[in-house]
């Protein structure tokens, strides 16, 4: 019995050591190059277009347009990888693989592991690239999601206004979320994160709303951590999320402090009017009640009437004085109050 066990033990580690993976399908070669590339796909930012750092083999198809890539290189647990074909010209292929596109080119993109075998056969009318036959399940979760971003591109369409693309937004951030999160595959969700993350379009405003009270993006990286800890996928993620986290938080604080000063300094100078305001009329009424204490009984009784209006002659009548003894006090009062004229009396006892 143990003998048994241990030859079934030795079977599977034989077995899992020479596991290979298997990539094969066709292209209609009567409009492709014979060249056909695979890539791995490191940098989640990069998953569209073409690069000559990802590029790990290359494979020409047969006269029928078959091509296969086999081998037991790659990575264990699942990874992100590209297949393409392109009409750039053997002069201008590295060129292109450089800039990271060709203007004429045609990719898939998909999830694998070193044991996978997954076939990408013509779909209809010889189109390529549309379906995925995979003993993986994950393989096809990419071209599940574009098919998705379709549809969010129609509703964006539809109606170009602002309100519209308001509550679009909100819609589909969280239909997109839920749909990556239900793959039970995080590097699938990264896919979608480095879409609606972008800083190139639209979304992006409403992504660093969302980030400040969406738990989604920190529960992401729970998920990846847990699945892929040690992936270059998981230290991008992390890196990234801490980054415009820090952004938006510290927005948030100067947004605060700015609107707190000038509230402040609001207030502070309301106040610091209205002591003014009331220390200046303080100080005026003080200093007119030691002006009138320089006058006389009489003067203060004829500077009441000249502030009630009366003339030099309602003056004498009033107080049985002859009228050149009126006018001898009112240019006393003037003196000694330093003013020249009725109005000024009127403006320095009534402001």
């Amino acid at each position: 019995m143990r003998i048994k066990l241990s030859l079934l033990f030795f079977l599977l580690a034989f077995a899992s050591s020479k596991a290979q993976y298997s990539f094969s399908g066709h292209i209609d070669n009567k409009e492709w190059h014979d060249n056909v590339y695979l890539s791995i796909i490191e940098d989640y930012r990069k998953i569209s277009g073409v690069y000559s750092e990802q590029i790990i083999a290359r494979v020409k198809t047969d006269s029928l347009g078959f091509f296969k890539f086999s081998g037991d290189q790659l990575e264990n647990e699942n990874r992100i990888y590209r297949i393409h074909v392109d009409n750039c010209f053997d002069d201008d292929q590295n060129q292109s693989h450089f800039n990271g596109h060709c203007d004429d080119s045609k990719e898939v993109i998909f999830i694998a592991k070193n044991s996978d075998t997954i076939v990408f056969p013509f779909s209809f009318d010889k189109q390529m690239f549309c379906d995925i036959k995979s003993n993986n399940e994950k393989a096809i979760v990419f071209v599940k999601i574009d098919s998705l971003r379709e549809e969010m591109k129609f509703a964006f369409g539809e109606y170009r206004s602002e309100a519209s693309r308001k509550l679009n937004n909100k819609k589909w951030f969280k239909t997109l979320q839920d749909f990556g999160h239900n793959l039970n595959e995080p590097i699938a969700e990264l896919y979608i994160y480095s879409f609606l993350s972008d800083r190139r379009n639209d979304l992006h405003e409403h992504y660093l709303e969302d980030l400040k009270t969406n738990t989604y993006y920190n529960d992401l990286l729970g998920r990846l951590e847990k699945r892929y800890p040690n992936s270059p996928y998981t230290k991008q993620y992390k890196a990234e999320l801490t980054s415009d986290e820090f952004i938006v938080n510290d927005k948030n604080d100067s947004n605060f402090n700015w609107n707190y000063l000038l509230y402040t300094v609001l207030v502070l100078s309301l106040i610091g009017n209205i002591w003014f305001l009331l220390n200046r009329k303080k100080l005026q009424n003080q200093t007119l009640i030691e002006a009138k204490d320089q006058l006389t009984k009489q003067e203060q009784n004829i500077l009441s009437l000249l502030l009630e209006e009366k003339s030099n002659k309602e003056i004498a009548d009033a107080l049985f004085v002859s009228l050149s003894t009126v006018k001898t006090h009112v240019n006393n009062i003037y003196k000694k109050l330093n003013v020249s004229s009725r109005d000024e009396i009127k403006s320095l006892f009534n402001s």
